[in-house]
C-alpha cells in the first residue's frame, strides 16, 4: 500500500511566486543552461521558429503570412519563407519529499521553499513552448510520483497539485534515496533536457556517480535547501532529538561547548563535501534557505 504523504505542521507555503523576480530568474536560468544541450535535437519537421531554413516559390495551400516581399519583388514570383522550428526542451524537476524536508525553524519549512523553487522552475520551463515534468522521490513504497512531460497551463496545474501533496511522515523506513532516484530518472528521461534537483541533500547515499551519469545526458542544476539551525546547535541544555528519516531518538547536551563546536565542524565538512561532489559531476549548484527571501536567494544564486 502506498505511503501517504502528510501536510506537515507549521507549513506556510512558499509565498507569492511571480512578477519581476521570476522574469529575472528566467533570464538567469537561460544563461545558466544556455548553449548546446548534450545530444540536442530540433523538433521534427519545419515550423514557425525564428531561424530561416529556406526561401522557395509559393505553391497553392501555403500560408500567405509567410510570403517574403523582398524575394517576391526581386524574382517577380511569389516566394515564401520556411523556418526551422524552435528547439523543444523538457525541464525535469526532481523534488525531494523525504521526511527531513518538513524541518524548519525560521520563516518556512524546507518543503515550503522546495515547493516554491519547483513552481518557479516549472513556470520558466513552459515558456517559449517548453515542456515540464516532475519526478517526486524520497517517500515510502508506492509514493514516488511521475508527472510526465507536458506544456502549457494545463501542465502547470498538474505540477502544482502534485507539489501540494505534502512530504513523507517521520520514520518512513522504505523511503527512496537520492542515488536510487537519480538512477531512475536517468532511465526515464531519455531525451536531453534540463534537470533541476531540489533537495536538502541529507540522505547520505552514494549519489555522486548517478548524478554524474545524469549530467552527461542533461544540463543539471542542483538546488540545496537549508535551514540555519542545521548548521549549528544552540546552547539550549539537554535536548531529545529525533531523526526524521529513521525515527530514532538521541539525547544531547547542547550546553557542551565542545559538542557544539564538533557539530558545527562536522556539518561544515559535510556541506563542503556536498559542494565538491556536485562540482565534480559538472552540474550547477546553489543554496537557498528557510530564512528570509528564498526567491531573491534563488535569483542571486543564478546571476
Amino acid at each position: 500500500m502506498p505511503t501517504p504523504l502528510i501536510d506537515p505542521p507549521g507549513r506556510q507555503g512558499p509565498g507569492r511566486v511571480g512578477g519581476p523576480a521570476v522574469q529575472a530568474i528566467e533570464l538567469a536560468l537561460a544563461r545558466r543552461t544556455g548553449g548546446v544541450l548534450p545530444g540536442e535535437h530540433r523538433a521534427a519537421g519545419l515550423g514557425s521558429g525564428t531561424e530561416l531554413s529556406q526561401l522557395r516559390p509559393y505553391v497553392e495551400g501555403d500560408d500567405v503570412r509567410h510570403l517574403d516581399p523582398a524575394a517576391s519583388a526581386r524574382t517577380g514570383e511569389p516566394h515564401v519563407r520556411v523556418h526551422v522550428p524552435e528547439r523543444t526542451v523538457t525541464t525535469w524537476i526532481a523534488l525531494d519529499v523525504s521526511a527531513s524536508m518538513a524541518f524548519g525553524t525560521r520563516d518556512r519549512l524546507k518543503s515550503d521553499v522546495a515547493e516554491g523553487v519547483a513552481r518557479v522552475v516549472s513556470r520558466v520551463g513552459v515558456r517559449r513552448g517548453g515542456r515540464i515534468a516532475l519526478f517526486r522521490w524520497g517517500a515510502g513504497a508506492g509514493a514516488t510520483r511521475l508527472v510526465p512531460p507536458a506544456g502549457g497551463r494545463g501542465a502547470l496545474g498538474t505540477v502544482d497539485r502534485a507539489l501540494a501533496e505534502g512530504v513523507a511522515p517521520d520514520g518512513t523506513a522504505d523511503a527512496e534515496d537520492l542515488a536510487t532516484a537519480l538512477g531512475r530518472l536517468t532511465r526515464i528521461a531519455r531525451r536531453p533536457g534540463i534537470v533541476t534537483v531540489v533537495s536538502d541533500l541529507r540522505d547520505g547515499s552514494a549519489w555522486e556517480r548517478p548524478l554524474s551519469v545524469l549530467a552527461r545526458q542533461h544540463r543539471v542544476l542542483v538546488i540545496e535547501v537549508v535551514d540555519p539551525r542545521e548548521l549549528a546547535l544552540p546552547d539550549a541544555g539537554t535536548l531529545l532529538l529525533v531523526d526524521p528519516e529513521t525515527g530514532e531518538d538521541v539525547e544531547v547536551d547542547t550546553s557542551s561547548r565542545r559538542l557544539r563546536e564538533a557539530f558545527a565542524r562536522a556539518e561544515s565538512e559535510r556541506r563542503e563535501g556536498v559542494r565538491a561532489a556536485v562540482r565534480r559531476t559538472r552540474s550547477g549548484f546553489l543554496t537557498v534557505t528557510t530564512d528570509g527571501d528564498w526567491l531573491r536567494e534563488l535569483g542571486r544564486g543564478l546571476a
